[in-house]
């Protein structure tokens, strides 16, 4: 079965993603690799950050001569800044003494590095994790919740998005509706001809007056000390139907995307096609039309965004995905110090004005885990030329006159 995982810190050596149960002979190389965590890196209102702390790939196991070879991949994102953190993060014991460089005590040589971080942040995992953990320090905490692991996610992806597409002919693509009161109100509903030019936009948004209020609205939020959230949607192209199933509660294809992209860091919100706007309608209206038409089975609308019963249908699948603004605050908010009780600012550290935009590239990337996985579980095979067979000979299966 297809399984994955991904390790590491923000400031640690490196991310790892560790994925299973990729079939044998899929096209895959470390250029891949390179071009989707360029991808994640992209966006108007990125902070200083992304200029200087770059992703340094490496594909460890699992791929010989740019094909799979049927066993666990594994890959590592390299911090280009570990020699900064190599003694805080060091997963070794360290002098005591190196450790007071940085920590408050006026040591000549300080900054702010190795300071334990007793004042948690709003919005963050920082003080619950420090009591579920036994923490005193919120620096254990922020390095593993951090929403640098996402790299780890977007590599992964990128390894499912060539499964998918190479088995199946599918394709994921996203684009941005909303950036705080920012919204795309053209209606236009992006298709796969148009990745590069998504991929050009500075807000992943292909609306030329819409993508200046976006940017607009960023660069106001920069001004102010202050930050944005907003919403992207996923497309997906090409999927057959079946994927998914209705026979158990967590098999249902639309509760797995639910899952996917809520454990994205930020997001509070997912919909499957009309989804909250459906529930308004009479159901006489609500529900999407069966034709035959130009010799196949078609809805006449895709309100249900391509899922019906916890099984794709074959139209195109369509996510919204609506992201908080950044926690990091300029504007510093109010907590508490947790070694004394008393209030307390929060402390503010380098951050985006927005993630929306990366944040769909995220949601590409899970999005197309949850498709390769439904993939492996439905057609089975060691390779990818068994897939592709497996799949033809399902979809031929089914009477002519239902497809």
């Amino acid at each position: 079965m297809f399984r994955w995982s991904t390790a590491g810190e923000s400031h640690g050596r490196a991310l790892v993603a560790l994925v299973e149960g990729v079939p044998a002979g899929l096209a895959f190389s470390t250029e891949d690799l390179r071009s989707a965590l360029a991808r994640r890196r992209k966006g108007y209102g990125r902070g200083a950050r992304q200029a200087f702390e770059q992703d340094v790939c490496t594909i460890l196991t699992g791929v010989r001569h740019g094909s799979t070879l049927g066993s666990p991949i594994a890959m590592e994102i390299g911090n280009s800044e570990w020699p900064k953190w190599e003694t805080v993060m060091s997963p070794d014991p360290v002098d005591p003494d190196a450790l007071k460089i940085d920590a408050g005590t006026g040591d000549e040589r300080e900054v702010a590095r190795n300071r334990p971080l007793t004042a948690p942040r709003p919005g963050h995992a920082d003080l619950v994790g420090m009591n579920k953990f036994g923490f005193d320090d919120a620096r254990p905490v922020l390095e593993r919740a951090s929403a640098r692991e996402t790299a780890a996610r977007v590599a992964l992806g990128a390894l499912a998005s060539a499964i998918n597409a190479q088995v199946a002919g599918i394709t994921v693509i996203s684009h941005v509706v909303r950036i705080g009161s920012a919204v795309d109100r053209s209606g236009y509903v992006p298709v796969p001809e148009d990745a590069a030019a998504l991929d050009r936009s500075a807000v992943r948004c292909l609306a030329p007056e819409y993508e200046a209020a976006m940017i607009a609205e960023i660069d106001a939020a920069k001004q102010a000390g202050d930050t944005l959230g907003g919403v992207a949607e996923v497309l997906i192209y090409g999927v057959p139907q079946g994927l998914g199933s209705y026979t158990t509660p967590l098999s249902r294809l639309d509760a797995k995307f639910a899952g996917a992209l809520m454990s994205i860091q930020s997001v509070k919100g997912v919909e499957v096609g009309d989804g909250f706007e459906t529930a308004a309608r009479l159901g006489s209206e609500a529900h999407d039309e069966i034709v035959r038409t130009e010799g196949r089975v078609r809805r006449l609308t895709n309100r249900a965004g391509g899922i019906e019963g916890g099984m794709s249908n074959g139209e195109p699948i369509r996510l919204s995905i609506a992201f908080k603004p950044i926690s990091t605050v300029p504007r510093a908010l109010r907590t508490i110090d947790v070694t004394t009780g008393e209030p307390a600012m929060a402390l503010h550290q380098r951050s985006d004005t927005t993630a929306v935009v990366p944040g769909a590239v995220v949601a590409e990337a899970m999005a197309a885990l949850v498709v390769a996985e439904e993939l492996i579980e439905k057609l089975g095979g060691d390779a990818v030329s068994q897939m592709r067979a497996n799949l033809a000979a399902y979809l031929d299966s089914i009477p002519e006159v239902r497809r």
